[in-house]
């Protein structure tokens, strides 16, 4: 694995302006938002809304990521997605979301999830997981990858492209009528192979008008994920592996999350709507 000293907190940069004929989220200026009470089953004129949502939430992350070298910060990665929303007439989901303080997520290395945007200065030889959310027409779209930032060693690059795959086999388990936890099955035996932890705590979610509904998606076999997909429901699916253990510890901002071991691990989402073949990817630039 690659020898790069561990990450540490940066400086914060000022709070980004959105301008004020964007739509916010009910939850912006409150500690948490109100929880979700409507069904997982979307209409399709809210499943047409998401993929307009998603569309803007996957190219507003692949502008910032064509910037990822060594010498960028990661709070520049966060003006050009923030900029990119905006000018795009959605909201950055993020920005306000219990507190949080960015327009995306910026992990870096050990970072398992939720890295806020700072002066932290890219690295030759960073993988570097970029997660960004678009609200817009009343709904959210959710995605995240990871990236190599320069040259990057081989154990760290095949953690990426498997966490990849571990992804796009997951969402083709996706059938109606197959009990939820299918998905982490398929994440968990696959991760297996290689050695690689599997998060537990952190997880997939129902995502529609409200950012996180309160349906879970494990990314391990979970015997307590027994809802029933049906055609209609939107969810993400976003597995995060890892060289190590799946345990983690949070720094004192309350919000990044670090391999306890501190080895790398990697993250991909995508925001899906279950049609009577399988799932549809709603996160497509």
């Amino acid at each position: 694995m690659s020898g790069q000293s561990l990450l540490v907190p940066g400086e914060l940069s000022p709070a980004r302006s959105v301008p004020g004929n964007i739509r916010r989220p009910e939850y912006v200026g409150k500690p948490a938002p109100t929880p979700y009470t409507g069904p997982e089953v979307q209409t399709a004129e809210t499943i047409e809304a998401m993929r307009t949502a998603g569309r803007i939430a996957a190219q507003a992350m692949e502008e910032a990521a064509k910037l990822i070298a060594p010498g960028v910060t990661t709070d520049e990665l966060d003006r050009v997605a923030h900029e990119y929303m905006c000018d795009h007439g959605a909201y950055p989901s993020t920005l306000g979301y219990r507190g949080y303080p960015k327009s995306l997520c910026s992990s870096v290395n050990e970072v398992i999830c939720h890295g806020i945007p700072d002066s932290t200065v890219l690295r030759d030889g960073d993988i570097v997981n970029l997660d960004v959310t678009a609200y817009i027409g009343g709904v959210h779209g959710d995605n995240n990858a990871t990236y190599l930032c320069g040259e990057v060693d081989e154990e760290s690059r095949l953690l990426v492209e498997r966490t990849r795959e571990a992804l796009n086999r997951a969402i083709k388990a996706v059938k109606p009528g197959r009990q939820i936890n299918i998905i982490g099955r398929v994440i968990e035996s696959y991760a297996k192979r290689f050695g690689y932890g599997v998060v537990r705590d952190f997880t997939g979610h129902g995502i529609n008008s409200s950012f996180h509904s309160g349906l879970i998606v494990p990314h391990y076999d979970s015997p307590h994920a027994t809802t029933v997909i049906e055609p209609g429901m939107t969810f993400t699916i976003e597995p995060m592996l890892t060289l190590g253990t799946h345990e983690y510890d949070m720094w004192e901002d309350g919000w990044t999350v670090v391999t306890k071991d501190r080895k790398r691990t990697a993250q991909f989402e995508h925001t899906l709507v279950v049609t009577d073949a399988g799932a549809d990817i709603l996160t497509l630039p």
